[in-house]
């Protein structure tokens, strides 16, 4: 890319955020508070690894603050009443409190997410990622996803993008959305997962907007006005 292009490129970026800033002004009624101090400094620092952080989280076991590095192979924890969001090369992550997920990698490059339990909500670049929670196996491509892993289920909502659903006996179900049509809540019961329709919650397009702004991005979305689920 040359030196015009970057410059182009950083200026559409910046008027796409200066955009997202004036939504703070909506406060309760909109944004929220975690997400409203970010856009209302009208720029997303793109700081690598714990991008901000309220509350508590360790990396790989150990204490973390904003700009504690978190690469492809990491263990990212949060504590109670705490919130983090990750940024890890064109991925970025919206940790929820009680949470712990882990990342794999193939040649450097994110491939595999364990999320252990609690909720993550993810953007991804264009490349193959599979996402293990309890028994469900999701591959994915350049997507925007939520998951809530409890002890007896999970809730998996494709935000947009193409996923492939798997799991112990049943068929692998392939989920295309533009805009949250197909939460799901997956269920394993007597070793055989099912998965049936569910409600779109505990997730905004907001927090999909700042994510993806973070890794320089717009959601597909991004000319409609924003949703709050």
């Amino acid at each position: 890319m040359s030196l015009d292009q970057d410059d182009r490129a950083d200026r559409a970026r910046r008027r796409f955020v200066s955009r997202l800033a004036a939504t703070a002004a909506l406060g309760a009624g909109g944004i929220t508070g975690f997400i409203g101090r970010a856009l209302a400094k009208g720029d997303l620092p793109a700081i690598p690894g714990i991008n901000q952080l309220k509350g508590t989280a360790t990396v790989n076991g150990r204490p973390a603050v904003v700009g504690t590095p978190v690469g492809p192979r990491d263990r990212i924890a949060t504590g109670p009443a705490s919130q983090a969001v990750v940024v890890v090369k064109d991925d970025a992550f919206l940790v929820r409190a009680n949470t712990t997920f882990e990342l794999a990698e193939s040649g450097g490059v994110l491939s595999r997410i364990l999320v252990e339990a609690g909720g993550v909500l993810s953007v991804f670049g264009k490349k193959p990622v599979v996402i293990k929670a309890r028994t469900a196996t999701i591959g994915i491509r350049g997507t925007g996803a939520y998951l809530e892993v409890e002890p007896d289920r999970v809730y998996f909502c494709l935000c947009y993008g193409e996923a492939d659903l798997d799991g112990p006996g049943m068929a692998t179900k392939r989920i295309a959305t533009t805009h949250h049509e197909s939460p799901l809540v997956i269920s394993d019961r007597g070793g055989v997962m099912a998965a049936a329709p569910g409600p779109v919650m505990n997730h905004t397009d907001d927090e999909l907007t700042l994510l993806e702004a973070l890794v320089g991005r717009e959601p597909p979305f991004g000319n409609s006005p924003l949703n709050r689920y």
